[in-house]
């Protein structure tokens, strides 16, 4: 398995992102060749090896040559939809602006349709995140993990006026993502940037165990006070065995002898909420031979503090176990097809890029199903047959 390791000692940007894949083995040529399939003018790639401080770097620069206006989420994807860019390319683009879209929606209190991007909807901006969506494919990057971000400090004057660091839609975006401290001065962190890797990577936390193979240096534009201005990946290889990912998750554990279902229920919903991965009970014995259950909780380490909180808060406990646990996992992803019966979502299981899972999201299948009267069991069908036979090798 193949690994990108974002060390974000001095925050990220979009440019800085694009500039250490290009540092890391990233081909300029095939960059530039899978940029035109945008079929977006207007714009030039500039890309240089210069020093950043003292270290060695990437910079890259996209060149607007003509006036562009604000950008909707539609008129953007309507890019990314019309352009000749693999499926693969496309759905991480869009997943990225429209998570952006989201962060910008809920700071301005308005919707998704609504939100014109400012700076993000510029070309840069485009050719940033679909550069990076080109990066993955081209590097046959399988799974991307990322340090804690530092976001900097003081204030970064935006649209609006001046704004604390992080900038709102930044510090929405991270929301649930390891931070880390920084006294530097100035906004590490941009939306871009942060977009980027809270919607590729699959997990934060340390260099995982890999064989480093390459290791990229992206520049930024402005000079660090206490820090290079500096992104580092590493590439390397994974000797997880058969093609499955791996990854560390918090295991919760409470034994609740004197709790109602009433209250497990709530609990369950309060914990999902909360950002549990998964939540169930196994009934138990318990001293003084007291039926009962043991409350079990998986979460990302990230969301581990959050979980107990509410399981304190909504159970009657008054101890709570807790320890790390590797998983192993089949790498996925999410597709849409067209049924008679409407659109659904299909999440996909690949191992080692073999498609072993094809599973109809339920709410997508129930939500059709009641709309048209028909069977649950019909409506999954439809939506398995649809993606297989769009999918035929």
């Amino acid at each position: 398995m193949r690994i990108a390791y974002f060390d974000c000692f001095s925050g990220a940007a979009g440019d800085m992102i694009l500039a250490a894949l290009i540092s890391a083995g990233l081909s300029v040529d095939a960059l530039r060749a899978e940029l035109a399939k945008l079929k977006l003018d207007g714009f030039r790639l500039e890309v240089q090896q210069l020093k950043k401080q003292g270290f060695a770097a990437t910079k890259v620069d996209v060149h607007a040559t003509e006036q562009q206006g604000h950008r909707h989420l539609h008129h953007i994807t309507k890019i990314i939809d019309g352009s000749d860019l693999g499926d693969a390319v496309k759905n991480r683009a869009r997943r990225i602006f429209t998570r952006l879209a989201e962060a910008e929606a809920k700071v301005h209190g308005s919707t998704i349709e609504k939100v014109h991007f400012h700076e993000v909807g510029a070309i840069d901006a485009i050719v940033d995140i679909v550069g990076a969506s080109i990066a993955v494919e081209l590097l046959a990057i399988d799974r991307i993990v990322c340090s804690p971000i530092p976001t900097g400090s003081g204030t970064v004057k935006c649209e609006h006026g001046l704004m604390p660091v992080p900038a709102p839609a930044t510090a929405e975006l991270l929301v649930g993502v390891p931070i880390a401290p920084s006294d530097e001065l100035a906004e590490l962190c941009t939306p871009t940037g942060a977009a980027i890797l809270t919607t590729l990577a699959d997990s934060f936390g340390p260099l995982p165990p890999m064989r480093t193979t390459q290791i990229g240096y992206g520049a930024g534009t402005r000079d660090g006070k206490t820090r290079p201005n500096l992104i580092r990946v590493f590439l390397g290889e994974s000797d997880t065995p058969s093609g499955l990912l791996e990854d560390d998750i918090t295991v919760l554990e409470a034994n609740l002898d004197d709790a109602s279902g009433q209250q497990i229920g709530h609990a369950f919903e309060a914990l999902f909420a909360a950002g549990a991965l998964d939540v169930f009970v196994v009934p138990i014995q318990m001293k003084k031979n007291r039926p009962g259950v043991m409350l079990c909780v998986l979460a990302a380490p990230e969301k581990a503090a959050a979980c107990e909180a509410v399981i304190f808060a909504q159970t009657p406990t008054f101890g709570v176990r807790r320890f790390s646990c590797a998983r192993r996992k089949l790498d996925r992803r999410t597709d849409t097809v067209a049924t008679r019966y409407g659109t659904v979502r299909v999440k996909i299981g690949l191992r080692a890029g073999v498609v072993c899972m094809v599973a109809p999201e339920y709410e997508d299948c129930a939500a059709a199903a009641k709309t048209h009267g028909a069977g649950l069991h019909e409506v999954a069908f439809a939506a398995e047959s649809a993606w297989r036979a769009a999918n035929q090798s």
